[in-house]
């Protein structure tokens, strides 16, 4: 029998091995540099104020068998929003309907909380994944091409035009904020 849990710290070894698992996967195990210890910080502040995700963990009998970890987003188009940044299900779980379990848990907690969007990444090459989202309703979005700045660019972008201290930010008033 399959369940579906909320995860608490205590499971962030078990979140990092599946995030290393999906990272395999994906073609990219050296990507994975995430520590349990910033698990731990970033999904489950004691004071509950501070975390940036959520994640629902997967058994089958008893067994962990995957994995969804999100967080809400804010479209300026559409409101609330829902990101799903992984959905992994490990190898010889794939098939009991796991994924869908999970992505439909997930769909619940986004209307639960107002959200009018769920999204996600796929990998173009993943054609079992494409296929999997679609036959759910998604629809790829062709049109559109995520960008990112990452490691020492984005510190040399959070500098890029500042001289000595950090320079503050001016309103269209000429104020600071």
């Amino acid at each position: 029998m399959t369940t579906i849990r909320q995860t608490c710290a205590a499971d962030a070894g078990l979140i990092l091995e599946f995030i290393r698992e999906l990272a395999e996967y994906e073609r990219e195990p050296e990507s994975a540099r995430l520590t349990e210890a910033e698990l731990v910080r970033d999904g489950f502040s004691e004071d509950g104020e501070s975390v940036w995700f959520e994640c629902l963990i997967a058994e089958e009998d008893g067994e962990p068998a995957g994995f969804a970890l999100f967080f809400p987003v804010y479209s300026t188009w559409r409101g609330r929003a829902m990101h799903l940044e992984d959905l992994f299900v490990r190898p010889r779980f794939r098939g009991r309907g796991i994924g869908k379990l999970l992505l439909t848990r997930v769909a619940a907690r986004s209307v639960e909380r107002g959200c009018v969007l769920l999204f996600w990444h796929v990998l173009d090459w993943n054609e079992p994944a494409i296929e999997f989202y679609r036959s759910l309703g998604a629809e790829m979005m062709t049109t559109w091409r995520r960008m990112r700045v990452a490691d020492d660019a984005l510190i040399a972008l959070s500098r890029n035009g500042q001289t000595g201290a950090a320079r503050g930010l001016e309103t269209s008033s000429g104020g600071r904020a």
